[in-house]
């Protein structure tokens, strides 16, 4: 049997914590709501890795007794609720909650040292205030909307369309583009992959004259073309990112992970409950 490794494409911000400030890198996560590093007292293999947050050289630091932990789908934490001043860019956001791990599993190797989650408060693990409800509440942005912008790619296209009325849900974080399982496996029969274990995979040699798969949002395509959606794993051959959704909902569901976020500008307008698209630039 052979161990065969994917490439996970993540897409990662630089945050700072603490006074003096210290560097982390974070994924931004429309998923989730609670921010959080790993913390230098952590002797999980996985915090060996990443950089932790050393608390004890920070003059705005506090600590609070209560303790959380989140399961995602590539892993899993257990942290401790702190306090501290935690600066985005120009954006400062002081005596900002946020989560300190002390165990972590299944992070070992990845690219990042924490999670920013970018969703709503209620759905919080920590029951802290997320970073940018607490930055509009101090007055520091004037509206609770963000953008991500990430990389582009322009090719050929063709459509295909969902049948009925469909529901897509933007999240970072996750490679993948999740669908319902008929229409991934249509999608699937299209391109000619072949199933094996968990994956389908393509020749490499006919990646180029794939099509795009366009999804139609409000009248607008959005093409992802074959090079996005097909990667490579560690023995060089090709499958595609499209997975089908076991997430049992009343709509056919789409869950469009960073495979089509770094091809579209994104901003997420809490204040009105809505989220914008555009072609990066």
């Amino acid at each position: 049997m052979g161990l065969i490794w994917r490439c996970q494409l993540f897409y990662v911000g630089n945050i700072t914590i603490g006074t003096p400030p210290q560097e982390f890198q974070v994924i931004f996560d429309k998923a989730s709501s609670d921010l959080w590093v790993p913390s230098v007292f952590c002797t999980s293999p996985a915090c060996s890795t990443h950089v932790r947050f050393r608390q004890l050289q920070s003059s705005t630091f506090w600590p609070t007794h209560k303790t959380f932990s989140i399961a995602y789908g590539s892993g899993r934490m257990k942290g401790v609720a702190v306090h501290d001043t935690v600066r985005i860019g120009n954006l400062v956001s002081t005596d900002q909650p946020f989560g300190l791990s002390v165990e972590e599993y299944g992070f070992e190797g990845r690219a990042y040292d924490g999670i920013l989650g970018l969703n709503y408060p209620s759905v919080s693990f920590s029951g802290a205030i997320p970073i940018f409800d607490k930055l509009k509440n101090q007055g520091a942005i004037s509206e609770p909307d963000f953008c991500l912008l990430l990389e582009q790619h322009l090719h050929e296209k063709k459509v295909i369309v969902c049948s009925g009325s469909c529901k897509a849900l933007v999240v970072t974080g996750t490679s993948p583009i999740f669908g319902p399982r008929r229409l991934v496996n249509n999608i699937q029969k299209l391109i000619g992959a072949t199933p094996l274990d968990s994956e389908h995979y393509v020749s490499c040699f006919v990646v180029n004259t794939l099509p795009s798969i366009v999804f139609t949002i409000n009248g607008i395509n959005y093409p992802v073309p074959a090079q996005a959606y097909i990667l490579k794993d560690s023995r060089g051959h090709c499958y595609t990112t499209f997975k089908e959704n076991t997430v049992r909902t009343s709509r056919e569901t789409w869950m469009l992970g960073d495979i089509f976020l770094r091809l579209y500008f994104s901003v997420l307008d809490r204040g009105n409950d809505r989220i914008g698209l555009a072609q990066a630039v």
